[in-house]
């Protein structure tokens, strides 16, 4: 298909998951790799891109914040009411070379949607993998995503919750992702898949990599500064690299090719 025309597909379903970010599931057939984007259309107000937080080859489940004009906008539309889609895009996470060994998930805030296909991943073929450890945090319990899903995953892995901010009712931990490090009981042979916002995805390097954990094996999703999704219009590229095109998902090794100060885990992560 011509990868600059979108699809035209109806919103089949609508999920609120907090106040301000909602799961639309959009009748685009496709097959997509865990950590892929699609370029969403929403005619009259613009295009961007989002990530894919679910599918079963009929249809796609995007995750989607309230931030801007077309996220916006499509907060405001109802199921019928039609979209359109480009892609998948970019390159996914590393899920086949995480198999036989342990595999370290690490989410912050809406970062958990584009881990989610990988999560599930996990639920459905536990035994291609050794332990299994998913640490999230939010800034509020009412503030994270896929509360629903807690329950059924924490029977697959180790699932480490946390919270900026308590709220009442909220018995678990409170303190930045980082604070929930030291519970992590494997390092030797393990892949760690990272999503969350820049400045917790640098501390969280900057921890793991003093727990031993080598950057060849730790993955992050950096979904900065995507427009076009197919590397034509520039507006990604930073050191020769175009994140869409070459990404989204990159390895902490090959992300210190291309930011300013490796030792400090900045520039992309800024």
């Amino acid at each position: 298909m011509n990868p600059y025309i979108p699809r035209v597909v109806p919103i089949v379903d609508i999920r609120e998951e907090t106040p301000d970010t909602k799961t639309f599931t959009i009748a685009a057939p496709m097959s997509f790799q865990p950590g892929q984007f699609v370029e969403l259309s929403v005619f009259g107000y613009g295009e961007a891109p989002i990530s894919i937080s679910g599918g079963d080859g009929k249809k796609i489940d995007l995750t989607i914040r309230a931030v801007g004009n077309v996220t916006n906008k499509i907060h405001r539309m109802q199921v019928g009411e039609y979209v359109g889609v480009r892609g998948p895009f970019g390159n996914g996470w590393p899920v086949e070379k995480a198999k036989g060994k342990n595999l370290l998930i690490v989410a912050g805030g809406i970062g958990l949607a584009p881990l989610k296909p990988v999560v599930e991943h996990v639920c459905s073929h536990r035994e291609e993998f050794r332990n299994v450890t998913l640490l999230y945090g939010a800034r509020k319990p009412s503030l994270m995503l896929f509360k629903y899903k807690f329950d059924e995953w924490a029977g697959y892995m180790d699932l480490l919750l946390t919270v900026d901010e308590a709220e009442p009712g909220w018995e678990g931990h409170v303190g930045v992702v980082t604070t929930l490090c030291d519970k992590i009981r494997h390092v030797a042979d393990t892949i760690t898949l990272m999503c969350g916002p820049p400045i917790m995805m640098k501390y969280t390097s900057m921890v793991l990599l003093e727990l031993g954990f080598p950057p060849s094996e730790m993955y992050l999703s950096l979904e900065r500064n995507m427009k076009c999704g197919i590397g034509i219009c520039g507006h990604c590229a930073v050191g020769g690299v175009y994140v869409c095109r070459d990404g989204p998902v990159f390895s902490l090794n090959k992300a210190f090719r291309f930011i300013e100060k490796p030792h400090e885990v900045q520039g992309v992560l800024d």
